[in-house]
């Protein structure tokens, strides 16, 4: 699975199109991405959808909180955690998952 987009500054959707404090799917450049919009610092994190342990594209439906200091999701099958800012498996260091640069412009979110 390619972990490169081949499109800079691509608009993914509205801000109001997510929810806050869970994740959405979306689709881009034939990968499939992993949106989570957190509300108390109004940041969107963009991770790859893959569970590299279920090999399932599920991490948009796993639940985010934190470890200590780092903010994570929680993976729906396995419940690996994974760092919603660096893609790191907090379980497993061996591990980790694709993360993507995202900014909100005029209410859109936009992957850099």
């Amino acid at each position: 699975m390619a972990n490169e987009l081949k499109s800079n500054n691509v608009d993914i959707c509205a801000l109001t199109d997510l929810n806050e404090n869970a994740g959405t799917a979306a689709l881009v450049d034939d990968i499939q991405l992993a949106l989570f919009y957190v509300k108390k610092s109004e940041q969107v994190y963009a991770l790859s959808n893959f569970d590299p342990f279920s090999e399932v594209n599920v991490l948009s439906r796993g639940i985010i909180g934190s470890l200590g200091d780092q903010l994570v999701v929680a993976s729906p099958i396995y419940k690996q955690h994974f760092n919603l800012e660096t893609g790191q498996c907090i379980e497993d260091e061996d591990v980790s998952i694709a993360v993507f640069p995202t900014q909100i412009i005029n209410g859109r979110v936009v992957l850099d």
